[in-house]
């Protein structure tokens, strides 16, 4: 059965302890701990020994998405408090000290990018950074691919060339400001077209915005969708 989940940064903006809270409440089977911003790290790192994550199959983290260039080396450090079977969900654009991450091996897993990222939208950016990253895993944003390609023609070829890298799928609606909405029926509609190549193991990380009270119907709709694609697939 799929582990599927949210992102806590996605429930409760910078306040990992209130997502966890409600995601409690829920039949939720995978999270991923969100520090999106630097100054959230260290107090993910800080808080790991009172964390209650007994009920998630899979549990992943989001690194910052935007650092000053010092902090790359906090976030080098700070990552090996991380249990190692966390994967640390990455955007490119933050490396610079290509030595260190490569160093991580598969703990570093790469997501693709949406338009405001200078690198990591095709798979030919991708292509690039596994060339310096060999060991590293994938997490696949679907959202950010139908943002960068609504034909999702760019996500076919991704999936392709790096399913054997993927561990995790990112699923929401991402809008034209880069935010990441509930899912629509044109985002259901693109994710369609690429559910059948994506495993049906993989763990599901939703980071729509939703309040409290939406969050089982959202995880709900994604599920049905994903069930919709196998079904496809056995038919």
């Amino acid at each position: 059965m799929r582990p599927l989940g949210f992102s806590t940064g996605a429930l409760a903006y910078g306040d990992f302890r209130s997502a966890l809270r409600i995601l409690a409440s829920t039949n939720a089977t995978s999270v991923e701990l969100s520090a999106l911003r630097q100054s959230e790290l260290e107090p993910l790192v800080s808080a790991l020994g009172e964390l209650r994550l007994d009920q998630y199959s899979h549990i992943s983290v989001h690194l910052p998405s935007s650092v000053q260039p010092e902090f790359e080396a906090v976030i080098l450090k700070l990552v090996d408090r991380f249990p190692p079977e966390w994967p640390l969900v990455t955007h490119p654009n933050i490396i610079s000290h290509w030595s260190g991450w490569k160093a991580l091996g598969n703990r570093v897993c790469i997501e693709n990018m949406d338009k405001r990222k200078s690198i990591g939208q095709t798979a030919a950016d991708l292509r690039r950074i596994f060339d310096r990253l060999p060991e590293a895993t994938f997490c696949f944003d679907i959202g950010h691919a139908h943002q960068i390609d609504p034909t999702m023609g760019e996500a076919v070829l991704v999936l392709e060339e790096f399913l054997e890298r993927l561990v995790q799928l990112h699923v929401s609606e991402v809008n034209s400001e880069s935010k990441h909405d509930p899912i629509s029926l044109e985002a259901a509609t693109a994710f369609a077209i690429v559910s059948t190549l994506i495993p049906e193991n993989l763990p599901a990380i939703l980071e729509s915005r939703v309040s409290p009270d939406r969050v089982v119907a959202e995880m709900r709709l994604v599920n049905n969708l994903l069930e919709a694609s196998m079904a496809t697939i056995g038919d």
